[in-house]
């Protein structure tokens, strides 16, 4: 008896946005009084970093500080219109409106700009850091501020702008089947560490080492934080939950809550290496593919692999349980004796 070690690789390719009548969301920006900028969404940040990355899409296409933006997400009564968080779509889609109405605002930010310096607005250019100036020149430039002020209290404008994205639909060529239901793929490889005990059948995952092609990650420590907390719901999939162990009678049987439902604690999360490949998306924002779901995709067949590069078990159903890594040694040890 005794501890085997082994490694197993995965890959996978995901999909962005889906195929749903256009698949839209819907992005508003405005300035206040005061000079912040203001995006208005129904999109929802379901705890990803949505709302972070929104901002920071904003803030680069105006060309002013992110601390000068705020998000609102508003809801779906009062927001426009997004289809919703789902299909790794919440990037690609939401950042590609919120491009949009920016670039639409700060068209009008340059004019009120140059209205106020008395000069062309296409020879003006934002700074990064709040200030809006004459190109080549450090004496004549004006903040974000001050433009925001002279739009509402003396020339009379609104900054603002609108902003859609809108995947068209894609229907099948009948002689074919051929159709382009997303906008781009992103890919991905893990490959897993074990350690599997042949006496008691316990699977221990070691390590994970992640590489993510994503197009571009636009906040790489999010895109990491997505990436290993993905990792460790495979894990979870992998080595513990079971969505209906007893079904149909699952109410009597199986777990009601959180204390009876395992999943993986602090101490089952294995060490992990997660490294991003860049290769930009010409339809993403700044060149962004979705990421979301597919992070808990790879993480599972590579641990099956792993095992069975361990004990030549060949695991096909979830979680892989030491009741079926020990079945599956007998069958081996029985068909060796035959």
């Amino acid at each position: 008896m005794a501890l085997r070690h082994g490694r197993g690789y995965a890959a996978v390719n995901y999909p962005t946005g889906m195929n749903l009548g256009g698949d839209p969301s819907q992005a508003l920006v405005h300035a206040t009084t005061m000079g912040g900028f203001v995006v208005t969404l129904s999109s929802v940040d379901l705890g990803q970093g949505l709302r972070t990355v929104v901002a920071q899409c904003a803030a680069e296409t105006l060309g002013i500080p992110i601390e000068h933006i705020i998000v609102d997400t508003a809801d779906t009564d009062t927001g426009p219109h997004c289809m919703g968080t789902f299909a790794s779509r919440g990037t690609h889609r939401v950042g590609n409106a919120v491009i949009m109405a920016a670039r639409e605002a700060r068209e009008v930010m340059l004019q009120v700009a140059a209205d106020e310096l008395e000069v062309d607005a296409e020879d003006l250019e934002t700074d990064g850091t709040g200030f809006i100036r004459l190109k080549g020149s450090s004496e004549m430039k004006i903040h974000v501020s001050d433009v925001a002020l002279a739009a509402h209290f003396r020339q009379g404008r609104t900054i603002s702008g609108r902003g859609i994205f809108l995947k068209e639909p894609s229907t099948p060529v009948p002689e074919t089947g051929e159709m382009d239901p997303d906008s781009c793929q992103a890919h991905a490889c893990t490959v897993a560490e074990v350690e599997v005990d042949d006496e008691t059948g316990v699977i221990e995952v070691l390590r994970l080492y992640n590489t993510y092609e994503v197009g571009r990650a636009l906040n790489p420590a999010i895109a990491t934080q997505q990436v290993e907390g993905g990792a460790w719901m495979g894990l979870s999939h992998a080595l513990f939950e079971s969505t209906e162990p007893y079904y149909p009678g699952s109410r009597e049987h199986g777990p009601v809550d959180f204390v009876e439902y395992l999943m993986p604690g602090p101490a089952d999360i294995p060490a992990q290496t997660s490294v991003f490949l860049e290769r930009p998306a010409g339809n993403g924002p700044f060149g962004a593919k979705g990421i979301g779901e597919m992070t808990a995709n790879a993480p599972i067949p590579a641990i099956a692999n792993a095992v069975y590069d361990a004990v030549g078990v060949r695991l096909t159903s979830m979680p892989f349980t030491p009741e079926k890594v020990l079945r599956g040694l007998d069958a081996l040890r029985a068909g060796r004796a035959g």
